[in-house]
């Protein structure tokens, strides 16, 4: 019997010739973990404007009940926030791979904001 070195099932001879397996890949993709930072900096985003949607909602139900009128100001902002928050979902669901404001995409528009843009 002689030594000529480790059998052929030595670990360390496998793993030089396994390849990489596509879970192997997935976990240090890089690109994988920049999208997990984002995708937590945009939920924290998403926090924010939830709050912002709740102040916007209660101001505009009190001009409502002083004034019997709706504050059209705050109607538009309204919106944006729901088009904002559907951008969010969007991006953290995987719908899209576009990140919300601040990030790849504006600020959203209302629709009374794009029609008055189209007439000009």
């Amino acid at each position: 019997m002689t030594n000529e070195g480790p059998p052929k099932d030595h670990a360390a001879d496998n793993y030089e010739e396994r390849p990489q397996s596509s879970l192997e890949k997935n976990i240090s993709s890089g690109k994988t973990w920049l999208r997990l930072f984002f995708m937590l900096v945009v939920v924290l985003l998403w926090a924010v404007s939830r709050i912002v949607t709740g102040v916007v909602v209660l101001i505009q139900f009190f001009h409502v009940l002083l004034t019997g009128e709706v504050n059209d100001k705050l109607r538009h902002l309204g919106e944006q926030l729901a088009r904002y928050s559907y951008q969010i979902v969007a991006y953290l669901t995987y719908n899209t791979e576009h990140r919300p404001f601040p990030f790849d995409l504006d600020w959203p528009s209302t629709r009374a904001t794009e029609r008055e843009e189209g007439a000009s």
